[in-house]
């Protein structure tokens, strides 16, 4: 059985939650990567960058609260506060903490190849951060899952 350690990247490109988003995105773009996990001093993942992170399509662009409708006087949200303020602290964001989607999918470095597919073929991702014991220890790319699987 071929795990998720054999074909992952175990030296991934990583940044800390205080990094600061034009660091970010050189990174992104030196290293040509559509995402990269967010680590903390003691190694943990907290969070993860993707390109859909940094980029505000016209729907998410549109900070205004016009998700609400007035009755008797009052403020009714449509939607909640807090996907409001989500929006609002990505299109103001200064650092990685800002920016990111905390607590990512991840998966553990002994797991299957077969395990990785499911997660990501559920997930939609096309980047899991590898973990032991909740520490990051590399990246497995879809790529590298399908091949694994083809046994290219």
């Amino acid at each position: 059985m071929t795990t998720v350690e054999q074909i992952m990247d175990a030296e991934p490109v990583t940044v800390t939650p205080g990094t600061d988003v034009e660091t970010v995105i050189r990174l992104l773009k030196q290293h040509e990567l559509p995402g990269v996990p967010v680590v903390n001093a003691g190694g943990r993942c907290v969070g993860i960058i993707t390109e859909a992170d940094l980029v505000i399509t016209d729907e998410q662009g549109d900070v205004s609260l016009r998700h609400y409708i007035e009755l008797f006087g009052g403020v009714i949200f449509v939607e909640s506060l807090q996907h409001y303020e989500d929006r609002l602290r990505k299109a103001f964001a200064g650092t990685a903490a800002d920016l990111m989607t905390e607590d990512p999918e991840t998966i553990d470095a002994a797991a299957s190849v077969q395990e990785a597919a499911k997660v990501i073929a559920r997930t939609g991702h096309n980047r899991l951060p590898v973990v032991e014991h909740g520490r990051l220890v590399g990246v497995v790319t879809r790529v590298d899952v399908l091949q694994a699987l083809a046994g290219v």
